[in-house]
């Protein structure tokens, strides 16, 4: 993990391997070129005032995520400037914002693989300001290495590049104590959505439901959470339909993990529910060729709230916060949950099976009842549930669904305190009906069209009444296939991890909904 550092240094002198400023692009009425940000005046100085036009004539045009590297001045101890975009230039009297200089910092941290250290210069106006380029820059500089082979990088193609290794963060004050807490608050929520990251991209053969439940078995003793684990003995005799059935089919069994993390000054109690297929292959409904390759990322929303259960911890949040991870892998065999079977469910409530491939529902109804059962102020689940959303919000944005419309724009409003794209969608009546079954109490799948829609309604059943809930679907933004963008990584992503922290400290401070 990259080391931050808050400094007060002037930026001539400093030891590093680079200088990071920030560029922003000018007012097209005005003709501009590219606009150098507060924060490397000292920089432009050294080049006589005329830095922008340096950077025009190398081709910048200060674009969100365009990053070009110059010489640095004579005199500088750096080598090397490093100027990232950061967009359009904002009003007179506003600031860039944190989530234009978290994706800033977070791209010149991956150019910067391999360095030793870099000075980031970007315009920090307060604390918060801090906290994001420290964010953005240990989120920019994660990367998943641990399959591959160290030792012949020519043979294997990996670059051999180690993450940059220490950040200078310039204009920030290293006795203030809202910047070092800003700092801190990075470091403990990054560090978790990056471990949520490392098991998203495990590979399946190495992270089954039981390998899971290890891992949070770890880091719950590291930092005071209390943990019990659920076996299939345990499961069968409580009465987990949904989870069993789910993993029927596999050789590795379920696991239903609790993780609480209780503060004596707590006055809220927020419940936390991730499905954690570890390996969906949609069981006994198989998933058609090319449809396989990337389903070790359907137990995301299970890694992202054991990352946001251990981030509240270790942020010592005044909240008290359960977190329920539903793990299973759906596989096809003669053991295997059938088309047409009936489940008992943990409620009680029976359900047919249409689809076996809509089995993250399963898993999540029987772990949003047992959550239910705590009474606790709200409950939030999160998971990669349908292709639908994707269609419908694109790869970069996730679903929010809620039975109460006040709490379902509480949610909203932390993903984008967060800096989380996400969009509130409804739960329409009239699609509940399609779920009707003559045989059970309600089956698995209902109208395909709105599909992502009838899946929240379903999960609406499996909540204790009086209960206020949301449901965070991330197929979309969970696992990135294209290329890095910003401070998003190929692969594994962590999305909803900031959310729920958010949505945490939110509750902290009496702001539930």
């Amino acid at each position: 993990m990259t080391a931050l550092t808050l400094s007060t240094a002037a930026v001539p002198g400093l030891r590093a391997d680079a200088i990071v400023i920030g560029v922003a692009k000018g007012s097209a009425a005005k003709s501009q070129g590219p606009v150098v940000a507060p924060g490397a005046e000292s920089v432009d100085q050294a080049y006589d005032g005329r830095l922008a036009g340096v950077l025009e004539t190398l081709g910048a045009s200060g674009a969100e995520g365009e990053v070009t590297k110059l010489p640095a001045p004579a005199g500088f101890k750096a080598p090397l400037v490093v100027a990232v975009g950061l967009g359009a230039q904002p009003g007179k009297d506003s600031g860039y914002g944190t989530e234009a200089l978290r994706k800033a910092a977070g791209v010149a941290a991956r150019a910067l693989a391999g360095s030793k250290k870099a000075a980031f210069a970007l315009p920090l106006t307060d604390a918060a300001d801090a906290g994001a380029v420290a964010e953005g820059v240990l989120l920019g500089a994660y990367s998943f290495d641990a399959y591959k082979d160290n030792g012949d990088s020519a043979k294997n193609g990996k670059s051999g590049k180690g993450p940059l290794a220490e950040a200078a963060l310039l204009g920030g004050k290293p006795r203030d104590k809202a910047y070092k807490a800003a700092v801190e608050r990075a470091t403990a929520v990054a560090e978790e959505l990056n471990r949520a990251r490392d098991l998203i991209n495990t590979p399946p053969n190495d992270l089954d439901p039981e390998a899971f439940a290890a891992v949070a078995l770890t880091a719950a003793k590291e930092h005071g959470i209390k943990v019990q684990v659920l076996d299939e003995k345990a499961l069968a005799k409580g009465g987990y339909g949904g989870i069993l059935g789910v993993g029927a089919g596999s050789a590795a069994g379920p696991r239903l993990v609790k993780l609480s993390y209780t503060s004596s000054r707590a006055k809220k109690h927020l419940a936390l529910v991730g499905k954690g297929i570890t390996y969906d292959s949609g069981g006994i409904s198989l998933k058609p060729a090319g449809h396989n390759e990337t389903m070790k990322c359907d137990m995301s929303g299970a890694a992202a709230v054991f990352a946001a259960v251990v981030a509240a911890a270790r942020l010592g949040l005044e909240v008290n916060v359960t977190g329920w991870l539903a793990l299973a892998e759906n596989m096809p065999s003669g053991s295997a949950t059938r088309p047409g079977d009936v489940l008992r469910m943990f409620s009680g409530k029976t359900v047919e099976v249409l689809n076996t491939d809509a089995e993250g529902r399963l898993v999540l109804a029987d772990a949003l009842w047992a959550a239910s059962q705590e009474k606790p102020d709200a409950i939030v689940d999160v998971a990669t549930l349908t292709g639908a959303m994707v269609l419908a919000l694109g790869n970069r944005t996730f679903g929010i669904m809620a039975n109460d419309d006040a709490f379902r724009s509480a949610v909203h409003e932390a993903a984008e305190e967060a800096g989380e794209p996400a969009w509130q969608m409804p739960l329409p009546e009239h699609l509940r009906k399609g779920m009707d079954s003559a045989t059970a109490d309600i089956a698995n799948m209902g109208e395909r069209m709105g599909g992502g829609l009838v899946a929240g309604l379903f999960l609406r059943e499996f909540v204790g009444e009086g209960i206020t809930w949301a449901h965070i679907d991330i197929a979309g933004p969970a696992f990135n296939e294209g290329g890095p963008f910003g401070y998003t990584p190929k692969g594994g992503t962590g999305s909803a991890v900031r959310t729920l922290v958010r949505l945490a400290e939110r509750a902290a401070s009496g702001d539930l909904v």
